[in-house]
């Protein structure tokens, strides 16, 4: 057998062993977050502490800084192999921003990411966003814990 193939043979021991799976030789991987700022909203405190809140939860996040277009955050969600996107959102270009992100996910294939959207976004567009496939909106004022569960519970059942 090669040398790290997770395999040994006869030769080299004298004793077979199954070879190792996947799953046993890699413990499962951290999740991996997109936190991302679309559009031209300045403020990113709160995806900041959002951020820092999945990376202390054990994720591995990336975070995109300002001014994202729809396009760079799919970009970023390929390139990084994201199990979830967190859209960050307080400009209120929330229905043109979210439709045109889950929009470009689709037309890639992607339809195990989990898209979450948090900001300023008003009570009667929620179902809407909803409808497109946003899987939650956290609106100011959610606990962080909250967001770090959901992200978790949605990652994984989407990774199974």
């Amino acid at each position: 057998g090669r040398v790290g193939s997770g395999r040994l043979t006869r030769e080299a021991t004298g004793i077979i062993y199954p070879a190792m799976s996947f799953a046993t030789a890699h413990p499962k991987r951290k999740i991996r977050v997109v936190v991302a700022k679309p559009g031209l909203d300045g403020h990113d405190r709160g995806a900041k502490i959002i951020a820092r809140a999945l990376r202390d939860a054990g994720m591995e996040v990336i975070y995109t800084g300002l001014h994202q277009t729809p396009e760079q955050i799919v970009e970023t969600v390929i390139q990084e192999d994201a199990d979830a996107v967190g859209l960050s959102i307080l400009s209120g270009a929330h229905m043109t921003l979210v439709p045109r992100v889950v929009e470009l996910l689709r037309a890639q294939g992607i339809d195990d990411v989990v898209v979450t959207v948090g900001g300023t976004i008003p009570a009667e567009d929620i179902p809407e966003l909803k409808e497109l496939g946003v899987a939650e909106v956290f609106t100011p004022g959610s606990p962080t814990q909250a967001i770090v569960d959901f992200i978790r519970e949605s990652a994984t059942r989407a990774a199974d």
